[in-house]
């Protein structure tokens, strides 16, 4: 009589290790009742099932003992000489201090798996051996000289990175950050167009430069200064929680940007800008047909289009090595930083010929694309491919998101889980019926994973999954264990 329950509870369960232990109470409290005593003791296992905690992956490698300063004198140096402004996660912070691969290792020796990569910038895994040759290669031959002078590594970099680009954009500009691309790209694209507004996404995070404050939009980096002007924004196209759903929200959404480029400026707009997928803004997917619209529209009114691929590049999508290349969209202008230089300051601007002659006075950034750099950055484009690490961020993510969408079914709080490849999110909520912001019971969870060894992004009430790009399936059901335990 057992059987057939059990294989109807079997054929409901994800192969993740934790989990699977799960079923067996539910298989006890739904047999008959000649089967209580077997029942006590599913009962029993299911219990000291649930009071172990899920044990991190095996991993074969002895981290060098610290004996730097201690916890609390780090602390106390980083509060006398630091920025109060300059956060850290978890109630009570967590000091690393060595990382290899995909784990990392705090001040005690205590092991952690990196579940988000330095903010989505440890792409191919903490201290890489080929990464640390070449770069340690390149230290003892030359360390920097500027762009002023002519060096085969800048050159031969610039040639291997716009290989990944289409034809069209041809030309790279280097720089150390995010930031500083952002904002190089806003001002090409006011030179080439001439026109000066620039239209952004609520929600979206571009950087903290001067200009690019302005691109940002969320209240955590806003500061009651004045911005700059020539940035409008639009509604961010959000069909979970946003201002519009239903069958035509996507084109709302649409309307509102026109209505923006059209009624906001004076019609004729420098371009806009968007990441694929937000980051810091939760992992709100942008639907394509949305992103062909827009596109099309900015180019109506004169504008350029530029691509902010900061967290999305680099083979994270899994099915595509650019996330534009994911929504089927042609930019004229490309932002990368972060996974570009896996933790090297690295930033580069892709774009036309005809948009970076635009810029006729000179143009210098004394680090950017430097010699060690651009050395490094080489050795990643290749661990890329040699690694596979593209096709890894595509059958390892759709794995993960696939135990990510079965704690979405299992918990009520647990109310979308988004995203594409290893660039996934969890957005925690009171219930599924409202969708209203559970920060308490995200900051609650948050705070128990780090306790299980687990290290998460989070903005508000949204886990972010960025891990490096080498992550294995069975680092994804120990996060799926820690996940369903905390």
């Amino acid at each position: 009589k057992i059987l057939p329950i059990i294989k109807i509870k079997l054929s409901n369960v994800p192969p993740f290790s934790l989990p699977t232990f799960c079923f067996s109470l539910d298989i006890m409290k739904s047999a008959a009742t000649p089967f209580k005593k077997l029942n006590r003791i599913g009962a029993a296992k299911n219990a000291r099932a649930f009071s172990s905690n899920p044990k991190l992956p095996d991993f074969d490698f002895e981290p060098t003992p610290y004996t730097g300063p201690s916890f609390e004198e780090t602390m106390k140096m980083r509060k006398d000489h630091m920025p109060s402004s300059s956060i850290t996660f978890y109630k009570n912070p967590l000091m690393l201090v060595q990382g290899k691969d995909q784990f990392v290792w705090d001040q005690n020796g205590t092991r952690y798996l990196d579940m988000f990569a330095g903010i989505v910038t440890v792409s191919c895994g903490h201290s890489h051996p080929r990464i640390v040759e070449a770069a340690t290669k390149q230290i003892n031959t030359l360390m920097h000289t500027t762009q002023i002078y002519v060096n085969d590594q800048i050159s031969l970099y610039a040639k291997e990175l716009q290989e990944r680009f289409p034809d069209h954009l041809d030309t790279v500009f280097f720089a150390n950050s995010g930031s500083e691309a952002n904002d190089l790209a806003m001002r090409l694209a006011r030179l080439y167009t001439g026109n000066y507004s620039v239209v952004a996404l609520r929600n979206g995070y571009h950087g903290m430069s001067g200009m690019t404050t302005g691109l940002t939009s969320t209240p955590n980096w806003k500061h009651q200064i004045p911005e700059p002007f020539g940035i409008e924004r639009a509604l961010v196209p959000d069909l979970y929680k946003g201002y519009f759903s239903g069958d035509d929200a996507v084109d709302m959404y649409v309307r509102d940007f026109k209505e923006v480029a059209s009624t906001m400026t004076s019609g004729a707009i420098a371009g806009f800008i968007a990441e694929t997928i937000q980051g810091v803004g939760g992992v709100i997917d942008l639907p394509a047909e949305y992103l062909q619209k827009t596109y099309q529209i900015t180019k109506d009114h004169g504008g350029v289009n530029i691509a902010d691929e900061v967290q999305a590049g680099f083979g994270r999508m899994g099915t595509h090595f650019w996330g534009f290349e994911r929504k089927g969209v042609s930019p004229d202008i490309v932002v990368c930083a972060k996974g570009i230089g896996n933790g090297i300051p690295l930033a580069a601007v892709i774009t036309t010929k005809a948009i970076a002659d635009s810029m006729t006075k000179l143009t210098l950034n004394t680090y950017g694309g430097n010699q060690i750099a651009s050395a490094i950055g080489r050795e990643v484009l290749k661990i890329i491919d040699d690694e596979n690490l593209q096709e890894n961020c595509l059958v390892t993510g759709d794995y993960l998101k696939k135990g990510l969408l079965y704690l979405q079914d299992k918990y009520e709080i647990v109310g979308e889980v988004r995203g594409a490849g290893l660039m996934l999110g969890m957005e925690i909520v009171n219930d599924k019926e409202s969708k209203t912001n559970n920060d308490a019971g995200a900051n609650n969870v948050f705070e128990r994973t780090r306790e299980l060894g687990l290290v998460l992004g989070k903005t508000r009430n949204v886990f972010r999954f960025k891990p490096p790009m080498i992550i294995n399936k069975t680092d994804c059901d120990f996060t799926i264990d820690v996940l369903d335990k905390a």
